[in-house]
């Protein structure tokens, strides 16, 4: 994901320090049933939509945004599938990022998939048995939006109501 303007700045103060940010996740079906995936210009993987919410934008909204911008495609937010915190990143020029991570189901209300940005290598829907090499990131991803039932919190185990201890 390309770096938003408001980080650039607050890294000028900041530096490399770890910095805490939200960050959206987009899992998006067609009426087939299939996930819409994009290569990754930094990773050169394959991986669900996502990016960071500007300053004031609501996590749906940014669903949308981020999955328009890379893909072309226009979805409407379902439903909240995984509220999870994610280990530290460490990027090559050594700026330190932890995201708080909101992914959404999503499905598809228009638009042909192709690349829309310079984000992406590629773009492309995928049967849900027949998906491409991905990281647990994506693929756990994936797998809670297909669930039915109630939003998953990382850390709650399997039974959101069930406190670990």
């Amino acid at each position: 994901m390309a770096t938003p303007d408001f980080i650039r700045d607050l890294r000028t103060s900041i530096g490399r320090q770890l910095l805490w940010l939200p960050g959206v996740s987009a899992v998006v079906f067609d009426d087939r049933g299939r996930v819409l995936l994009g290569k990754r210009v930094d990773t050169g993987g394959w991986s669900v939509i996502g990016g960071i919410p500007e300053p004031g934008e609501q996590p749906a909204e940014t669903a949308v945004r981020e999955v328009y911008e890379e893909t072309a495609v226009r979805c409407v937010p379902e439903a909240v599938v995984l509220i999870e915190t994610m280990p530290p990143t460490h990027y090559p020029n050594g700026d330190v990022c932890q995201f708080m991570d909101v992914t959404l189901r999503c499905r598809a209300v228009g638009g042909e998939a192709r690349v829309n940005d310079d984000e992406s290598l590629e773009v492309g829907w995928f049967a849900v048995d027949a998906l491409p090499e991905l990281q647990e990131y994506a693929l756990s991803r994936i797998k809670r939006a297909l669930e039915p039932g109630p939003t998953w919190f990382q850390g709650m185990g399997e039974d959101p109501g069930t406190p670990q201890g």
